[in-house]
């Protein structure tokens, strides 16, 4: 885990930026990509989405005031930049194929999935869920952040996000009440 502190003082410093935000990359490269690749599911389009988050990150250092953690920073901006994606994603094509099983079977088709079947059908049912209910499931369920961070990393009240997570749950559990 890196010192926060010191990684802010060497990213306000010009001449340590440079690896200052590799070590930030090196940190949480994973944790985002897991991250964004819940939200947009498939291992190319999450790759580029966290390629585009750290450059609106290494855009934005000067930007920076340090008033959140730099984990709820990067968050902010890979769930920005994923809920971005998949609203122009929208406009061009329909991720949700009117064919019941199409996403879970383009999943278990893809080669960077390690899930076996209900993974599949859990990630069809997360997707199928309003983009905010899906980024807070998320966050809650995979990453076990705490309301009071997500509130920081969404914007939103805590009562919202609890109240987006039991319906986010409850439309899961119907979709697999549905799917038997």
């Amino acid at each position: 885990m890196i010192d926060e502190a010191t990684i802010i003082t060497q990213l306000k410093d010009k001449s340590q930026r440079e690896k200052a935000f590799s070590t930030l990359v090196h940190e949480y490269q994973e944790a985002l990509y897991w991250q964004i690749r819940r939200l947009v599911l498939t291992h190319d389009d999450a790759d580029d989405v966290l390629q585009n988050t750290f450059i609106k990150a290494w855009m934005a250092l000067d930007d920076f005031r340090a008033e959140a953690k730099i984990s709820t920073w990067l968050f902010r901006i890979a769930i920005n930049e994923s809920l971005s994606f998949l609203e122009k994603k929208k406009h061009n094509t329909d991720i949700i194929s009117g064919t019941d099983g199409f996403l879970s079977n383009q999943l278990l088709a893809d080669p960077y999935f390690d899930g076996d079947e209900t993974q599949a059908l859990l990630q069809e049912a997360i997707a199928r869920l309003p983009d905010k209910q899906k980024a807070v499931f998320n966050l809650k369920y995979y990453q076990e952040m705490k309301y009071e961070d997500m509130s920081q990393v969404l914007g939103t009240s805590i009562g919202a996000l609890k109240a987006s997570y039991h319906h986010a749950v409850r439309k899961i559990i119907d979709f697999f009440q549905l799917d038997d």
